[in-house]
């Protein structure tokens, strides 16, 4: 499983980044399979930590996108909407899903090390 270090982690799979920056973990996309769409959240929708923000749908199933903090979206992967396979094939990097100007910080996000021992 590949769980960078640098990330924090939601038991829900999602991860954060110091930028705000939001997408699913390498678990995650793995266990979901080939997704073949992603519905995100409008730009400047106000959060809460736990919320149901997106949806990712893969050829097995639909799941939910929660948001690892409370804030405002400031931006959404739009090269998604063309290429949902992005979160299967680089789901830290052109695989992000949404960014949040992070006011609160969710109290369950774990470390890498923490998220890896919760999911083996």
């Amino acid at each position: 499983m590949n769980t960078p270090s640098e990330l924090r982690y939601a038991p829900s799979h999602e991860w954060l980044s110091d930028d705000g920056t939001v997408g699913i973990s390498d678990f995650a996309q793995d266990q979901l399979g080939d997704v073949v769409y992603v519905e995100l959240p409008e730009v400047g929708r106000e959060v809460q930590a736990g919320e149901t923000v997106a949806v990712v749908e893969s050829v097995k199933t639909a799941s939910d996108i929660y948001a690892p903090a409370s804030g405002t979206i400031t931006a959404v992967n739009e090269a998604l909407a063309g290429s949902p396979e992005l979160v299967n094939g680089d789901c830290y990097g052109e695989g992000w899903l949404f960014k949040l100007d992070v006011t609160a910080e969710s109290g369950d996000l774990l470390d890498a090390a923490s998220y890896e021992a919760a999911n083996s």
